[in-house]
């Protein structure tokens, strides 16, 4: 029997996919509520072998574990992505701050 826990070590590096079926990049890591102990975000990080990368946070709960593709999902898109927060690699950014709003409904201002 298949159970639905899973160890972080084996959610990063997981593939997402968005709503048009597109690789959107992988989870990088997670943001984890050191109150409740629950995950807040997935930290996305997108781009290739040549290209620069990027790291758009997305909440947890727009994220939705696919079995046949051993990979998750989410309704969102790359430029979905790009309308909101990140971090370019190199660039230090807190992602623990969750103070400063953005408008799209998948970050954390939920």
């Amino acid at each position: 029997m298949t159970h639905t826990l899973v160890p972080s070590d084996r959610v990063e590096h997981a593939a997402v996919y968005g709503r048009d079926g597109a690789k959107l990049g992988t989870i990088e890591r997670l943001m984890l509520d050191k109150l409740t102990g629950t995950v807040a975000y997935a930290v996305i990080k997108t781009g290739g072998l040549l290209s620069s990368h990027h790291h758009y946070p997305v909440q947890w709960g727009a994220l939705r574990y696919d079995p046949r593709r051993e990979a998750y999902e989410t309704a969102l898109t790359l430029e979905d992505l790009r309308a909101g927060p990140s971090e370019f690699e190199g660039e230090a950014f807190d992602w623990g701050d969750r103070s400063r709003s953005y408008p799209h409904p998948h970050y954390w201002t939920i």
